[in-house]
């Protein structure tokens, strides 16, 4: 007991120190001097490295999912976003085209529910995991409400095509490279969504 009684009368007395010490930079203007919101914008910017990506998808679930289950992972976004009718499939079909593909996909309709600015950039994940849940392969869903992009994937101009806020966007996540097995489940993520 009577360490602890030291321990906080040594902390009290270098906080009484350290607050004495410091001053507030009145007196630096009061001497002639800059004051000390000059000197603190004079410094120079702290800068941090750009994010390296989403992390890599689990090479190995812990609980393998039930056939044909889709997960949503929990993450940064996931909280202002709203992601139902997820379904795997085994063969997918490109909208446009009509196209049927061989590689299975992930299915379903995203919506934002925090706000209504438009969305900048979105990117959907699947991982495919088979029967043993091990992942076999990894696609994307890329999204963008502004600019060339933003009009190319609506069609016109003026966002004329339902949009990401409000009633949402159905989805569509191909895997680009073949799969190293067959997918019998996946796991969905939202690492990237910037809205304006």
């Amino acid at each position: 007991m009577n360490r602890s009684i030291r321990l906080a009368a040594l902390a009290l007395t270098a906080l009484a120190l350290t607050t004495a010490c410091g001053g507030s930079g009145g007196d630096k203007a009061d001497a002639g001097q800059r004051p000390a919101q000059a000197e603190q914008a004079a410094a120079p910017a702290v800068t941090f490295p750009a994010p390296s990506g989403a992390p890599a998808p689990a090479a190995t679930l812990a609980k393998v999912p039930a056939r044909g289950e889709v997960r949503l992972e929990q993450g940064p976004f996931t909280d202002r976003v709203r992601i139902t009718k997820l379904t795997l499939s085994e063969k997918s079909t490109e909208k446009a085209s009509g196209k049927s593909s061989e590689k299975p996909s992930v299915t379903g309709h995203f919506a934002i529910t925090s706000d209504v600015s438009d969305v900048l950039a979105l990117e959907l994940r699947a991982a495919f995991y088979d029967e043993r849940g091990h992942l076999v392969g990894t696609g994307s869903f890329q999204y963008a409400e502004e600019g060339e992009a933003g009009e190319a994937a609506h069609g016109t101009a003026g966002h004329a095509a339902p949009r990401a806020e409000g009633a949402g966007i159905d989805f569509t996540a191909v895997p680009k490279a073949p799969l190293t097995g067959k997918a019998t489940s996946a796991v969905l993520s939202v690492p990237v969504l910037v809205n304006e």
